[in-house]
């Protein structure tokens, strides 16, 4: 069986699960060989009270890439990169990036593009231009939010119709896939469910080009989560390699892992926490260990309804 292997750059926490160790551990799960550098090592997540830690810097990523690159051992058949909040080191991941494609022409690049969400950007606003001009357009698989992709190619989503542009848009910009994580579109099950939509244009090895629009539903759960976003880019990545022109199949699949997490870590935090209160950051840290069967054979309870496909 030909190893598939990953190179993760992302935030590391000593405890909990966010970047890499929301990350790593399912990756592994499902058979990939996974190569993680840490571009921060923080105490916990930032959404605790206190957190302590170290930022790795631009220089410092290189000295890691260079030895990697000296020992002959950079042959990556993905890319994972999620949250950044420094040029200087987005600018080197995009050109390692670069570097790392052509050496391996089929290196597939998953990009979390992690600018903000609901209105507000959480990264310096000198990011946004370093992602529209040099990370989209090396990206293949693309998982932003609604305001994320709204930030990246300037339209405003109000319709189901406006999510299908913003995602064309997105496709004209460089990657063959890209999935609007969340929106505030209304789904026709209520407001008690989240509305996801996912778009693929491919070329296959035999020259037809297959493109699918799908939509989903996902119920959403009343809790603040963290390491949420990371967990689904790694999940896509899986998938989608499973899956490789089936999009519907890899969304509902990892919509399905992320179901499975989350109930899982809901209930085991309101247990904790007791009755009429609400759990503590460390109570909602994602269940994941626990969640080591449903990662690798998740039982879909997660569907998505196709909106449009093709092939020509």
């Amino acid at each position: 069986m030909q190893e598939r292997r990953v190179l993760s750059i992302q935030s590391h926490v000593v405890r909990g699960y966010v970047g890499n160790k929301s990350a790593v551990f399912p990756l592994q799960v499902l058979g990939f060989e996974v190569d993680s550098i840490n571009s921060v090592q923080f105490s916990n997540h930032t959404g605790y009270a206190h957190w302590k830690g170290q930022v790795l810097t631009a220089e410092e990523l290189n000295v890691l890439y260079e030895g990697i690159k000296l020992n002959n051992v950079h042959h990556y058949d993905y890319i994972l990169t999620g949250y950044s909040r420094d040029t200087s080191f987005l600018e080197t991941v995009v050109d390692i990036i670069k570097e790392l494609k052509k050496a391996n022409p089929g290196l597939v690049y998953v990009c979390d593009p992690v600018l903000g969400d609901q209105g507000a950007m959480y990264v310096p606003e000198n990011l946004l231009p370093v992602y529209k001009n040099k990370v989209v357009p090396l990206a293949d698989i693309l998982t932003p939010n609604q305001f994320e992709a709204e930030l990246l190619t300037g339209r405003t989503i109000r319709t189901a119709a406006d999510a299908v542009q913003v995602m064309d848009l997105l496709h004209d910009m460089g990657p063959e896939t890209v999935v609007l994580t969340s929106t505030d579109l209304l789904s026709k099950h209520g407001d008690q469910f989240l509305v996801a939509l996912g778009s693929q244009k491919i070329k296959k090895a035999d020259g037809t080009r297959v493109s699918q629009k799908i939509w989903m539903d996902i119920p959403k759960v009343d809790a603040v989560f963290v390491g949420t976003g990371d967990l689904f880019a790694a999940m896509l990545l899986a998938w989608t390699h499973h899956h490789p022109a089936d999009l519907k199949t890899a969304c509902e699949k990892t919509a399905s892992v992320m179901h499975h997490v989350i109930q899982r870590t809901i209930a085991y935090a309101n247990e904790m926490a007791g009755p009429g209160k609400r759990p503590s950051p460390a109570q909602l840290e994602l269940r994941m260990v626990q969640s080591k069967a449903d990662i690798e054979n998740p039982a879909t309870v997660v569907r998505a309804e196709l909106l449009e496909t093709s092939v020509h």
